[in-house]
């Protein structure tokens, strides 16, 4: 059996990393975890432990976030982040990111952020900060609509092509 406490820091590592596949095996126990890549479900990732064929025991699956962040956050319901499935027929415009980095929603920690949801945006509207090397890189928004939701917490990280934010057009 696997120790719990290495377990859930093995989940922390493989949240906060780049990488999508692993697998480990252990006191006779494979894990497996995988990062949902589907942008419907982006922020969903699915941990996987499978017992050694040789021991009797059932397939575990979590579902747990996947870091688009450095630290952990719970599973927040479809509903309660506004993608129910009547609202899942509304057209969506993704803002992604353009380049891995670390996101900012305000120019500095003290001032207000760029957009917030219900902030109505044109083309050319600064929605956010990825810092990449030391080098601010405003993301803008290439068209018109109203945030319909900011997809990454402040000052987390961000991967290439991540959808940061949701714009209804």
């Amino acid at each position: 059996m696997i120790d719990i406490d290495y377990l859930k820091k093995l989940l922390e590592l493989f949240d906060e990393s780049s990488v999508n596949d692993l697998k480990i095996e252990k006191e006779g126990t494979a894990i497996r975890l995988t990062k949902n890549l589907k942008k419907d479900v982006q922020d969903q990732t699915a941990y996987h432990i499978v017992p050694n064929p040789t021991q009797q025991m059932a397939q575990a699956v979590v579902t747990a976030p996947a870091e688009t962040t450095s630290t952990a956050q719970s599973a927040i319901p479809a509903e309660e982040k506004g993608t129910s499935a009547a609202s899942a027929t509304q057209s969506y415009h993704e803002i992604l990111s353009p380049i891995v980095g670390t996101f900012y929603s305000a120019p500095n920690p003290e001032a207000d952020s760029f957009v917030e949801v219900g902030s109505e945006v044109k083309p050319g509207d600064v929605l956010c900060i990825v810092e990449a090397m030391k080098l601010m890189n405003e993301i803008e928004s290439d068209v018109s609509g109203r945030v319909a939701q900011v997809l990454v917490e402040n000052a987390q990280p961000v991967e290439y092509g991540q959808v940061l934010f949701l714009i209804e057009k």
